[in-house]
Protein backbone atom coordinates (compact mmCIF):
# COMPACT_ATOMS: atom_id res chain seq x y z
CA UNK A 1 0.00 0.00 0.00
CA UNK A 2 1.72 3.01 -0.76
CA UNK A 3 1.27 5.94 1.50
CA UNK A 4 2.17 9.46 1.63
CA UNK A 5 5.30 10.26 3.50
CA UNK A 6 4.79 11.65 7.36
CA UNK A 7 7.10 12.35 10.44
CA UNK A 8 9.03 9.59 11.88
CA UNK A 9 7.78 8.20 15.20
CA UNK A 10 10.93 9.54 16.80
CA UNK A 11 10.16 13.11 16.05
CA UNK A 12 6.73 12.97 16.42
CA UNK A 13 8.13 11.41 20.47
CA UNK A 14 10.50 14.24 20.27
CA UNK A 15 7.90 17.23 19.72
CA UNK A 16 5.91 15.37 22.38
CA UNK A 17 8.65 15.72 24.79
CA UNK A 18 9.24 18.67 24.63
CA UNK A 19 5.75 20.32 24.35
CA UNK A 20 5.03 18.21 27.64
CA UNK A 21 8.08 19.95 29.45
CA UNK A 22 7.31 23.29 28.13
CA UNK A 23 3.73 22.66 29.22
CA UNK A 24 4.77 21.79 32.41
CA UNK A 25 7.40 24.72 32.95
CA UNK A 26 4.94 27.27 31.93
CA UNK A 27 2.47 25.55 34.40
CA UNK A 28 5.16 25.56 37.11
CA UNK A 29 5.97 29.51 36.78
CA UNK A 30 2.10 30.10 36.65
CA UNK A 31 2.03 28.53 40.20
CA UNK A 32 5.23 30.73 41.23
CA UNK A 33 3.44 33.70 40.10
CA UNK A 34 0.59 33.45 41.39
CA UNK A 35 2.22 32.14 44.88
CA UNK A 36 3.69 35.09 44.92
CA UNK A 37 0.87 37.21 44.33
CA UNK A 38 -1.37 35.67 46.84
CA UNK A 39 1.25 35.02 49.76
CA UNK A 40 4.31 37.14 49.60
CA UNK A 41 2.58 40.78 48.48
CA UNK A 42 4.93 42.39 49.91
CA UNK A 43 7.69 41.37 47.72
CA UNK A 44 6.41 42.04 44.25
CA UNK A 45 4.10 45.06 45.49
CA UNK A 46 4.68 49.33 46.39
CA UNK A 47 2.73 50.00 49.88
CA UNK A 48 -0.27 51.59 47.90
CA UNK A 49 -0.87 48.17 46.86
CA UNK A 50 0.34 48.05 42.89
CA UNK A 51 2.44 45.57 41.14
CA UNK A 52 5.96 47.05 40.81
CA UNK A 53 6.96 47.64 37.30
CA UNK A 54 10.60 46.60 37.93
CA UNK A 55 9.14 43.24 38.97
CA UNK A 56 7.37 42.81 36.38
CA UNK A 57 10.30 43.71 34.24
CA UNK A 58 12.98 41.53 35.55
CA UNK A 59 10.18 38.35 36.19
CA UNK A 60 8.42 38.29 32.34
CA UNK A 61 12.51 38.13 30.77
CA UNK A 62 13.51 35.22 32.59
CA UNK A 63 9.85 33.45 32.55
CA UNK A 64 10.71 33.76 28.52
CA UNK A 65 14.25 32.70 29.08
CA UNK A 66 12.66 29.08 31.22
CA UNK A 67 11.04 28.72 28.90
CA UNK A 68 13.10 28.62 25.77
CA UNK A 69 15.84 26.47 27.80
CA UNK A 70 12.44 24.13 28.36
CA UNK A 71 11.77 24.06 24.75
CA UNK A 72 15.19 23.25 23.64
CA UNK A 73 16.06 20.92 26.66
CA UNK A 74 12.95 19.01 25.56
CA UNK A 75 13.87 18.59 21.93
CA UNK A 76 16.99 17.43 22.66
CA UNK A 77 16.51 15.31 25.21
CA UNK A 78 13.45 13.79 24.02
CA UNK A 79 15.43 13.08 20.47
CA UNK A 80 17.70 11.30 23.13
CA UNK A 81 15.36 9.43 24.52
CA UNK A 82 13.07 8.73 21.57
CA UNK A 83 15.86 7.01 20.01
CA UNK A 84 16.72 5.05 22.33
CA UNK A 85 13.43 3.56 23.08
CA UNK A 86 12.60 3.29 19.42
CA UNK A 87 16.51 1.54 19.08
CA UNK A 88 14.95 -2.27 19.33
CA UNK A 89 12.00 -1.60 16.54
CA UNK A 90 14.52 -0.76 14.42
CA UNK A 91 16.57 -3.33 15.08
CA UNK A 92 13.38 -5.53 14.24
CA UNK A 93 12.61 -2.98 11.30
CA UNK A 94 16.03 -4.28 10.00
CA UNK A 95 15.44 -8.04 10.29
CA UNK A 96 11.86 -7.92 9.07
CA UNK A 97 13.26 -6.07 5.99
CA UNK A 98 16.04 -8.59 5.34
CA UNK A 99 13.12 -11.41 5.89
CA UNK A 100 11.33 -9.24 2.80
CA UNK A 101 14.60 -9.14 0.92
CA UNK A 102 14.75 -13.59 1.32
CA UNK A 103 17.36 -13.85 4.32
CA UNK A 104 15.61 -16.16 6.35
CA UNK A 105 18.92 -16.60 8.64
CA UNK A 106 19.08 -13.56 10.52
CA UNK A 107 17.84 -13.21 13.92
CA UNK A 108 17.60 -10.26 16.43
CA UNK A 109 18.22 -11.58 19.80
CA UNK A 110 17.37 -8.23 21.61
CA UNK A 111 19.34 -8.18 25.00
CA UNK A 112 18.01 -6.69 28.40
CA UNK A 113 15.23 -7.49 30.44
CA UNK A 114 12.07 -8.65 29.63
CA UNK A 115 9.33 -5.95 28.16
CA UNK A 116 7.51 -4.92 25.51
CA UNK A 117 10.11 -5.19 22.90
CA UNK A 118 12.38 -7.66 23.76
CA UNK A 119 8.93 -9.61 23.71
CA UNK A 120 8.16 -8.64 20.43
CA UNK A 121 11.32 -9.48 19.19
CA UNK A 122 11.74 -12.99 20.78
CA UNK A 123 8.24 -13.87 18.95
CA UNK A 124 9.65 -12.56 15.80
CA UNK A 125 12.86 -14.47 16.45
CA UNK A 126 10.43 -18.02 16.85
CA UNK A 127 8.33 -17.46 14.13
CA UNK A 128 11.78 -16.81 11.66
CA UNK A 129 13.09 -19.88 13.59
CA UNK A 130 9.59 -21.53 12.59
CA UNK A 131 9.75 -20.01 8.93
CA UNK A 132 13.60 -21.14 7.97
CA UNK A 133 12.44 -24.52 9.27
CA UNK A 134 9.09 -25.08 7.16
CA UNK A 135 10.77 -23.65 4.15
CA UNK A 136 13.87 -25.78 4.78
CA UNK A 137 11.55 -28.89 5.02
CA UNK A 138 9.20 -27.94 1.94
CA UNK A 139 12.63 -27.73 -0.05
CA UNK A 140 13.95 -30.69 1.19
CA UNK A 141 10.55 -32.21 0.26
CA UNK A 142 10.08 -30.86 -3.25
CA UNK A 143 13.62 -32.31 -3.64
CA UNK A 144 13.44 -35.71 -2.65
CA UNK A 145 9.36 -35.82 -4.71
CA UNK A 146 11.43 -34.45 -8.04
CA UNK A 147 13.98 -37.18 -7.35
CA UNK A 148 11.30 -40.09 -6.90
CA UNK A 149 9.49 -39.19 -9.61
CA UNK A 150 11.81 -38.88 -11.55
CA UNK A 151 13.09 -42.27 -11.39
CA UNK A 152 9.58 -44.23 -12.46
CA UNK A 153 9.31 -41.54 -15.30
CA UNK A 154 12.96 -42.82 -16.25
CA UNK A 155 11.98 -46.25 -16.39
CA UNK A 156 9.34 -45.50 -18.50
CA UNK A 157 11.52 -44.18 -21.15
CA UNK A 158 14.44 -46.57 -21.13
CA UNK A 159 11.36 -49.32 -21.45
CA UNK A 160 9.75 -47.43 -24.33
CA UNK A 161 13.57 -47.44 -25.74
CA UNK A 162 13.96 -50.24 -25.92
CA UNK A 163 10.62 -51.54 -27.11
CA UNK A 164 11.10 -48.95 -30.38
CA UNK A 165 14.98 -50.07 -30.88
CA UNK A 166 13.68 -53.86 -30.68
CA UNK A 167 10.39 -54.75 -31.79
CA UNK A 168 11.00 -58.29 -31.56
CA UNK A 169 11.38 -58.16 -28.09
CA UNK A 170 8.62 -59.91 -25.57
CA UNK A 171 5.86 -57.07 -25.79
CA UNK A 172 3.95 -58.72 -22.80
CA UNK A 173 6.99 -58.41 -20.22
CA UNK A 174 7.58 -55.19 -21.48
CA UNK A 175 3.56 -54.06 -20.71
CA UNK A 176 3.68 -56.03 -17.26
CA UNK A 177 7.31 -53.56 -16.44
CA UNK A 178 5.53 -50.50 -17.64
CA UNK A 179 2.53 -51.19 -15.54
CA UNK A 180 4.28 -51.72 -12.41
CA UNK A 181 6.23 -48.50 -12.95
CA UNK A 182 3.39 -46.91 -13.78
CA UNK A 183 1.34 -48.04 -10.70
CA UNK A 184 4.56 -46.98 -8.29
CA UNK A 185 4.60 -43.56 -10.11
CA UNK A 186 0.23 -43.05 -9.55
CA UNK A 187 1.02 -44.64 -5.79
CA UNK A 188 3.51 -42.03 -5.17
CA UNK A 189 1.27 -39.11 -6.57
CA UNK A 190 -1.86 -39.89 -5.00
CA UNK A 191 0.69 -39.75 -1.41
CA UNK A 192 2.28 -36.72 -2.28
CA UNK A 193 -1.83 -35.39 -2.49
CA UNK A 194 -2.72 -36.81 0.50
CA UNK A 195 0.36 -35.32 1.93
CA UNK A 196 -0.60 -32.44 1.20
CA UNK A 197 -4.41 -32.24 1.64
CA UNK A 198 -4.25 -33.70 5.15
CA UNK A 199 -1.94 -30.72 6.33
CA UNK A 200 -4.64 -28.06 5.93
CA UNK A 201 -6.81 -28.98 8.62
CA UNK A 202 -9.91 -28.43 6.40
CA UNK A 203 -11.79 -31.40 6.85
CA UNK A 204 -14.73 -32.14 8.38
CA UNK A 205 -14.71 -33.13 12.16
CA UNK A 206 -16.71 -36.32 13.56
CA UNK A 207 -17.13 -39.35 15.75
CA UNK A 208 -14.56 -41.77 15.61
CA UNK A 209 -13.90 -45.17 17.26
CA UNK A 210 -10.61 -46.15 16.49
CA UNK A 211 -11.09 -49.95 17.49
CA UNK A 212 -13.50 -49.87 14.56
CA UNK A 213 -11.01 -47.72 12.27
CA UNK A 214 -8.47 -50.76 13.36
CA UNK A 215 -10.99 -53.54 12.62
CA UNK A 216 -11.37 -52.33 9.12
CA UNK A 217 -7.39 -52.02 8.33
CA UNK A 218 -6.53 -55.11 9.58
CA UNK A 219 -8.94 -56.78 7.43
CA UNK A 220 -8.09 -55.14 3.82
CA UNK A 221 -4.74 -56.38 4.78
CA UNK A 222 -5.59 -59.76 5.97
CA UNK A 223 -5.08 -61.16 2.76
CA UNK A 224 -1.10 -59.13 2.69
CA UNK A 225 -0.27 -60.66 6.08
CA UNK A 226 -1.05 -63.85 5.05
CA UNK A 227 0.52 -64.06 1.99
CA UNK A 228 3.57 -63.22 4.19
CA UNK A 229 2.55 -65.63 7.25
CA UNK A 230 2.47 -62.77 9.45
CA UNK A 231 -0.53 -63.60 12.11
CA UNK A 232 -2.02 -60.26 12.70
CA UNK A 233 -4.38 -59.56 15.26
CA UNK A 234 -6.72 -56.68 17.04
CA UNK A 235 -7.01 -56.49 20.78
CA UNK A 236 -8.35 -53.83 23.14
CA UNK A 237 -11.48 -51.70 23.73
CA UNK A 238 -13.70 -48.46 22.14
CA UNK A 239 -11.11 -45.27 22.11
CA UNK A 240 -13.48 -42.95 20.65
CA UNK A 241 -11.92 -39.00 19.88
CA UNK A 242 -13.03 -36.87 17.11
CA UNK A 243 -11.49 -36.31 13.68
CA UNK A 244 -11.79 -37.47 9.95
CA UNK A 245 -12.62 -40.67 10.06
CA UNK A 246 -10.97 -41.26 5.96
CA UNK A 247 -7.40 -40.06 7.33
CA UNK A 248 -7.52 -41.87 10.46
CA UNK A 249 -8.72 -44.96 8.55
CA UNK A 250 -5.31 -44.11 6.12
CA UNK A 251 -3.21 -43.54 9.42
CA UNK A 252 -3.85 -46.74 10.69
CA UNK A 253 -3.80 -48.70 7.36
CA UNK A 254 -0.51 -46.90 6.74
CA UNK A 255 0.82 -48.19 10.38
CA UNK A 256 -0.51 -52.07 9.83
CA UNK A 257 1.21 -52.09 6.27
CA UNK A 258 4.41 -50.65 7.54
CA UNK A 259 4.47 -53.55 10.25
CA UNK A 260 3.31 -56.44 8.27
CA UNK A 261 6.32 -55.40 5.29
CA UNK A 262 8.85 -54.53 7.95
CA UNK A 263 8.73 -57.76 9.34
CA UNK A 264 10.19 -61.30 9.94
CA UNK A 265 10.23 -62.91 6.32
CA UNK A 266 7.64 -65.67 7.62
CA UNK A 267 6.30 -66.37 10.98
CA UNK A 268 5.98 -62.63 12.02
CA UNK A 269 3.08 -60.85 14.30
CA UNK A 270 1.23 -57.61 14.29
CA UNK A 271 -0.36 -56.85 17.02
CA UNK A 272 -3.06 -53.79 16.82
CA UNK A 273 -4.30 -52.34 20.21
CA UNK A 274 -6.99 -49.55 21.61
CA UNK A 275 -7.47 -48.47 24.68
CA UNK A 276 -8.49 -45.30 26.60
CA UNK A 277 -6.04 -43.55 28.90
CA UNK A 278 -7.00 -40.57 30.97
CA UNK A 279 -7.84 -37.95 28.45
CA UNK A 280 -6.35 -40.01 25.64
CA UNK A 281 -7.46 -42.47 22.85
CA UNK A 282 -4.35 -44.71 22.67
CA UNK A 283 -3.74 -46.94 19.23
CA UNK A 284 -0.84 -49.47 19.61
CA UNK A 285 0.66 -51.10 16.35
CA UNK A 286 3.25 -53.64 17.80
CA UNK A 287 5.10 -56.05 15.16
CA UNK A 288 7.99 -58.40 14.91
CA UNK A 289 11.07 -57.30 13.23
CA UNK A 290 14.75 -56.80 13.22
CA UNK A 291 16.45 -54.75 15.89
CA UNK A 292 16.14 -50.84 14.68
CA UNK A 293 19.09 -48.55 16.01
CA UNK A 294 17.93 -46.17 18.27
CA UNK A 295 19.64 -43.27 16.03
CA UNK A 296 17.10 -44.48 13.01
CA UNK A 297 13.78 -43.66 14.42
CA UNK A 298 13.96 -40.09 14.41
CA UNK A 299 13.90 -40.08 10.31
CA UNK A 300 11.38 -42.67 9.93
CA UNK A 301 8.94 -40.07 10.30
CA UNK A 302 10.36 -37.72 7.52
CA UNK A 303 9.55 -37.80 3.79
CA UNK A 304 10.81 -40.64 1.73
CA UNK A 305 12.97 -42.37 4.21
CA UNK A 306 12.08 -46.26 3.95
CA UNK A 307 14.51 -47.26 6.82
CA UNK A 308 16.76 -49.40 5.06
CA UNK A 309 18.10 -51.21 7.78
CA UNK A 310 14.37 -52.85 8.34
CA UNK A 311 13.70 -56.45 6.54
CA UNK A 312 10.91 -55.75 3.95
CA UNK A 313 9.90 -57.13 0.86
CA UNK A 314 10.59 -54.87 -2.73
CA UNK A 315 7.57 -55.56 -3.91
CA UNK A 316 5.92 -53.71 -1.08
CA UNK A 317 8.85 -51.17 -0.46
CA UNK A 318 6.19 -48.30 -0.52
CA UNK A 319 7.08 -44.89 -1.59
CA UNK A 320 8.64 -44.07 1.59
CA UNK A 321 6.04 -41.78 2.87
CA UNK A 322 3.89 -44.11 5.10
CA UNK A 323 4.73 -42.45 8.33
CA UNK A 324 5.41 -39.18 7.23
CA UNK A 325 1.67 -39.30 6.19
CA UNK A 326 0.98 -41.04 9.51
CA UNK A 327 2.59 -37.83 11.59
CA UNK A 328 0.82 -35.70 9.54
CA UNK A 329 -2.40 -36.96 10.12
CA UNK A 330 -1.49 -37.31 14.03
CA UNK A 331 -0.40 -33.32 14.08
CA UNK A 332 -3.70 -32.05 12.17
CA UNK A 333 -5.83 -33.99 14.91
CA UNK A 334 -3.85 -32.50 18.02
CA UNK A 335 -2.10 -36.06 19.00
CA UNK A 336 1.26 -37.26 19.38
CA UNK A 337 3.13 -40.15 17.67
CA UNK A 338 5.61 -42.11 19.98
CA UNK A 339 8.13 -44.59 17.92
CA UNK A 340 9.80 -47.50 20.49
CA UNK A 341 12.10 -50.14 19.30
CA UNK A 342 11.03 -53.61 20.74
CA UNK A 343 14.00 -54.97 22.54
CA UNK A 344 13.50 -58.19 20.66
CA UNK A 345 13.11 -56.63 17.37
CA UNK A 346 10.70 -54.67 15.28
CA UNK A 347 8.49 -51.63 16.26
CA UNK A 348 5.78 -50.25 19.06
CA UNK A 349 4.14 -47.18 17.62
CA UNK A 350 2.09 -45.31 19.70
CA UNK A 351 -0.71 -42.82 18.64
CA UNK A 352 -2.61 -40.81 21.67
CA UNK A 353 -5.62 -38.50 20.64
CA UNK A 354 -7.54 -36.57 22.15
CA UNK A 355 -10.65 -38.23 23.71
CA UNK A 356 -14.01 -37.42 22.09
CA UNK A 357 -16.67 -35.38 24.30
CA UNK A 358 -19.37 -37.38 26.01
CA UNK A 359 -22.09 -37.17 23.62
CA UNK A 360 -23.67 -39.32 21.19
CA UNK A 361 -22.61 -42.86 19.56
CA UNK A 362 -20.39 -42.05 16.99
CA UNK A 363 -21.06 -43.19 13.64
CA UNK A 364 -17.66 -45.25 13.81
CA UNK A 365 -16.52 -45.01 9.67
CA UNK A 366 -18.56 -42.43 7.93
Amino acid sequence: MTRRPGLSARLKLTLSYAGFLLVAGAVLLAVVWMYLLRYAPGVITTPEGTLARSVRLRFAPAVALALAFLLLFGLFGGWILAGRMLAPLTRIADAARMTANGSLSHRIRLQGRRDEFRELADVFDTMLDQLESHVSEQQRFAANASHELRTPLAISQTLLDVARSDPARDQGELIERLHTVNTRAIDLTEALLLLSRSNRRTFTREPVDLSLIAEEATETLLPLAEKRQITLSVTGEKAQTVGSAALLLRMVTNLVQNAIVHNLPTGGTVTVHTQTHHDASVLQVENTGQPIPTALLPTLTEPFQRGTQRTRTDEHAGVGLGLAIVNTIVQVHDGTLDLSPRPAGGLLVTIRLPVAPHGPSPNGIG
